[in-house]
């Protein structure tokens, strides 16, 4: 397994496409996967007030699903570290001090702003955007992340997507690069 650690913002894992590649690729073992309880809450609360027909105990089953099938993948005790910390959002302290606490290299964001460069510099953390951080697992390992992209894609029965539709649904995830990346690998999805 890889040493190299992404912790997951929030931001990332609720929408459904997004996040159900993400535990794809966190099975793979190029990266560690990490994210914390409050990060769950957080995306879980998103997700049942946009959906109002999803219930709590859908969304908690999701939950422990990834925490059963993703190797350690939950932080403890950095609760300590967030009184110290200092980011534009005081709401996201939490997933700095998780990812420090974690020795992440990397924070997987759509909220760039909230987590200035020069911050996470003095912990060696980067955030990244999670299309530029899947484009760089694909450049890395192309046909492992196909691969998990091919499980994701079979995954969906209800109904089954064409390899077409199920990039098109990653494009309208916010996953540009990555969409264009594994154009060049559609027959292995």
């Amino acid at each position: 397994m890889s040493h190299f650690t992404a912790l997951f913002d929030a931001c990332v894992l609720y929408p459904a496409q997004l996040r159900s590649l993400l535990m794809h690729l966190a099975l793979t073992d190029l990266f560690r996967a990490k994210w914390t309880e409050a990060i769950h809450e957080e995306w879980m609360r998103s997700v049942l007030e946009k959906y109002p027909d999803r219930t709590r105990a859908q969304v908690e089953r999701v939950r422990d699903l990834m925490n059963e099938h993703v190797r350690d993948c939950l932080v403890t005790g950095y609760e300590d570290l967030i009184p110290a910390l200092s980011l534009p959002d005081q709401n996201d302290r939490h997933v700095l001090a998780a990812a420090i606490c974690a020795g992440a290299d990397v924070i997987v964001t759509s909220n760039l702003t909230d987590f200035p460069a020069k911050t996470l510099a003095k912990f060696d953390i980067e955030a990244q955007h999670p299309d530029d951080f899947i484009t760089h697992l694909l450049d890395l390992s192309p046909n492992i992340v196909c691969e998990a992209a091919k499980r994701q894609r079979a995954s969906l029965k209800n109904p089954p997507k064409s390899v077409a539709e199920f990039l098109e649904a990653l494009e309208r995830a916010g996953l540009p690069q990555t969409v264009a990346g594994l154009k060049q690998f559609a027959a292995l999805i």
